[in-house]
């Protein structure tokens, strides 16, 4: 049986809209994904939460979503999470996928697969190639090595799976408050948003993800085109994406890593 642990965003719906056998949806208190939750649960109370889980006879576990690390409060650290203490505490300590990774094993070790969502949902990669009536130019190819070593640097750091690079520039870098977020802020006329998974990122989970709100900020921002990484980026609502971009103008580069 399967288990979903819902952030935010629109990846839970997605997964849940293809799912035959619906799941056990759960939920980090603090973080209300846009999806009926059966199940809420506390930083604090992980090692009940896995133990429930494990009762209820969840062997898959999927992480779905967005979500924030959240503040511990000692106080309310229960006996069956207080052995994971170290472990929380190193994850806390961490970038985003040093915490995942510590998190995963965590569940792992309680005898739980973890599955990544475009395990369940393959569609949800878009196939290699330039999806949009309209095609990246030799600068934007050029443009992509740029980008393509800045995210790697990014990565190494555990910051960010986004830039923006205009002209051979790197005019932006992701932070914790997301894509859409940096090309509001920064995003100009012809520049081009470029997403990648991080270097050793594990795959199952935190995989980046774009979808129609990503486009519509990209539109109004004046951008070119968005470039992402094939077999790397999860793409929503991919028949909207496409039309959208149609109607603006810009392109839609599924990369793989390396090509020109």
């Amino acid at each position: 049986m399967l288990a979903l642990i819902a952030g935010t965003g629109g990846l839970p719906s997605a997964l849940l809209e293809r799912l035959q056998t619906p799941p056990l949806v759960c939920a980090m208190m603090g973080f209300q994904p846009d999806i009926p939750v059966d199940l809420h649960f506390r930083i604090e109370h992980l090692g009940s939460f896995l133990k429930q889980l494990q009762e209820r006879g969840i062997t898959e576990l999927c992480l779905a979503g967005a979500v924030r690390r959240p503040q511990v409060d000692p106080a309310e650290i229960d006996p069956e999470t207080l052995p994971l203490v170290p472990q929380i505490q190193q994850a806390i300590a961490q970038g985003d996928d040093g915490a995942l990774r510590i998190i995963m094993r965590v569940i792992e070790d309680h005898g739980i697969t973890l599955k990544a969502a475009h395990e369940i949902a393959p569609d949800l990669l878009p196939p290699s190639g330039v999806l949009t009536q309209a095609q990246p130019s030799t600068a934007h190819k050029n443009d992509a090595d740029t980008a393509e070593s800045c995210l790697s640097e990014m990565g190494k750091r555990d910051q960010g799976q986004a830039c923006l690079v205009k002209d051979g520039q790197v005019i932006a870098q992701e932070t914790q408050d997301g894509t859409d977020a940096m090309i509001a802020a920064f995003g100009c006329t012809g520049a081009a948003l470029f997403k990648a998974p991080k270097p050793e990122q594990d795959r199952r989970a935190d995989l980046p993800v774009i979808g129609p709100n990503t486009v519509k900020a990209a539109i109004s921002a004046g951008l070119s085109g968005l470039n992402i990484e094939a077999g790397g980026v999860i793409v929503l609502e991919q028949d909207k994406v496409i039309s959208l971009l149609n109607e603006a103008g810009l392109f839609l580069w599924v990369r793989p890593k390396g090509a020109q």
